[in-house]
């Protein structure tokens, strides 16, 4: 006699899932013994109340499979055929493979069977023909599979938070890249006209040494801004757009008293 139930969507927490189930099954007092655990397929030996099988996990594609195989059960199984889903919901997926007195063998399995439980006396009655650790089963499998599913969960809703962090980081940097360079284009643009200014000044023949002195180095400051904003150090690029700005308006204040002499 065996039974299959299925962790749906879990199988990339494989060791977990299994993990967990084997502790589920202790607590329900289920000895297990002989277990070899491996990162695809496990295996191991059951004992529940006198029943005893051999129950393997094994990866399924998205899901983890449990097959539950019984070499001894405390009871008969009195009719041909029976087998149901496990009561689990989203939580388990059980088919049953029951010989009998008829030797004939079939599977019922997940939602899919939902119109076959009239075949086999509707849902309580193939309830009944579950062996009690075939019924410990269905809910450990369930159990652990909510388990782990809220943990999916948790972990989708959170890199979910960090990629919309990380999208939000990003428009601000573009934001703040942006208005650094219109800042910088602003700067470029007084320099230009204050450079013209004195250009004009010299050419009339005015002393224009110390306006010329202080926009030389407001044209080095802002050299070194715009190499800052490509490197992406914003703060250097503040601080040496502030320094140059103070250099153009103190040589524009310059220029105004050369003008008015």
């Amino acid at each position: 006699m065996a039974f299959i139930y299925y962790g749906q969507g879990v199988s990339s927490l494989y060791g977990d899932f299994v993990e967990r189930l084997m502790s589920q099954l202790a607590l329900r007092g289920t000895e297990i013994t002989h277990q070899n655990v491996g990162d695809t397929v496990s295996t191991m030996d059951i004992r529940h109340t006198g029943e005893e099988g051999k129950m393997e996990v094994v990866i399924d594609r998205e899901n983890v499979r449990v097959s539950y195989t019984v070499d001894r059960e405390r009871k008969e199984v009195k009719k041909g055929i029976a087998g149901a889903i496990a009561g689990a919901g989203l939580g388990g997926l059980l088919g049953g493979i029951i010989r009998g007195d008829r030797d004939i063998g079939d599977v019922i399995g997940g939602a899919a069977a939902g119109g076959a439980y009239g075949a086999y006396d509707g849902y309580e009655a193939s309830r009944e023909e579950r062996t009690a650790f075939a019924a410990v089963l269905a809910e450990a499998v369930r159990d652990v599979e909510d388990e782990l599913q809220a943990i999916l969960e948790g972990q989708a809703e959170a890199r979910e938070a960090l990629r919309e962090r990380g999208r939000q980081k990003r428009e601000e940097d573009e934001a703040r890249i942006e208005e650094l360079r219109e800042h910088l284009e602003e700067l470029y643009g007084d320099l230009l006209a204050v450079q013209e200014e004195i250009e004009l000044l010299d050419a009339e023949g005015l002393d224009i040494r110390k306006p010329r002195s202080r926009i030389d180095r407001a044209e080095t400051l802002y050299g070194e801004a715009e190499a800052a904003l490509e490197d992406g150090n914003h703060a250097v690029v503040k601080a040496k757009a502030k320094a140059a700005r103070a250099m153009v308006e103190g040589a524009q204040d310059l220029l105004s008293s050369i003008g008015a002499e």
